[in-house]
């Protein structure tokens, strides 16, 4: 099997996931190729927005023949340690792991899940980036989040957060509810573009398919998400539910959740290589 690498077009924090991927197809006996005309494509994030603009015309044209996608991004599980690694998509949309796993790789990545919290008073919604392709077909983000605000407001008078994504900034929205505050990320020191995310006394969160519904399911906040987020299956996507949320069992998602990152020494030796592999 060949994969062409689509190295040029990676964010500046790519080359060593790119390099770890690399020698991991290569000790799995795979031939690797870079920016060339075959094989099968492996490219930086499916946002389509500054140095990984290019990758728009390679997923589009892979999409029209019917061909396949390797995707590499930052993770969420512990961010600026582990990768994420999919086949055709980084989320629920995508195949990025092997199913019915137990505990043993979110004990190793330090994954626990904190108790059910039924006592917050916020309901918390989450911004994402618009130029990914993880929002396409979806209203401006303005938009979504006045839809949002609107329908909670119809169900409940509970004081919302409306935190916008750190790159996708939204105009003064909570000015035209009452009861509605913005809460803007802050960038962690020392860090290359993690942020802040803090779920006290927060009742529910609600957010569509980046990471913020992971770490609140995890965090032991109930979520509200779309269907092609990796929470997906441990939150509820009714907003006229958001009095009264989902509280279930998360352990077999957890587990499941921790195959779909990985380290660079992991992915060096071609551990995500394989399940790849065998879907191709």
């Amino acid at each position: 099997m060949k994969f062409n690498l689509w190295r040029q077009y990676g964010a500046l924090n790519s080359s060593p996931v790119f390099d770890a991927f690399h020698a991991g197809a290569n000790a799995l006996s795979h031939d690797v190729v870079v920016n060339g005309s075959d094989g099968i494509d492996v490219i930086w994030s499916v946002l389509w927005n500054g140095r990984m603009a290019g990758n728009q015309a390679i997923w589009q044209r892979n999409v029209q023949q019917g061909k396949p996608t390797v995707v590499l991004e930052v993770g969420g599980i512990n961010r600026g340690t582990t990768w994420k690694v999919g086949l055709n998509g980084i989320n629920r949309n995508g195949d990025c792991l092997p199913r019915g796993n137990d505990s043993t790789r979110a004990s190793l990545l330090g994954l626990n899940l904190k108790p059910w919290n039924y006592n917050g008073e916020y309901i918390l919604i989450a911004g994402q980036h618009d130029k990914s392709l993880q929002w396409a077909n979806m209203p401006s983000m303005s938009k979504w989040v006045l839809d949002t605000i609107t329908t909670i407001r119809s169900q409940t008078e509970r004081p919302i957060l409306l935190r916008p994504h750190p790159r996708c900034p939204l105009p003064a929205i909570e000015h035209e509810f009452k009861n509605v505050y913005r809460q803007s990320p802050n960038k962690i020191p020392g860090t290359y573009d993690d942020f802040d995310m803090q779920f006290n006394n927060i009742w529910a969160t609600v957010s569509w398919s980046s990471n913020p519904g992971i770490h609140s399911v995890i965090n032991g906040v109930p979520a509200f998400t779309g269907p092609d987020s990796l929470a997906y299956d441990v939150s509820l996507q009714n907003l006229n539910k958001i009095e009264d949320p989902l509280y279930c069992d998360r352990t077999r998602w957890l587990n499941d959740y921790a195959h779909t990152e990985w380290t660079i020494e992991e992915i060096s030796k071609g551990i995500p290589h394989k399940h790849l592999t065998s879907m191709l």
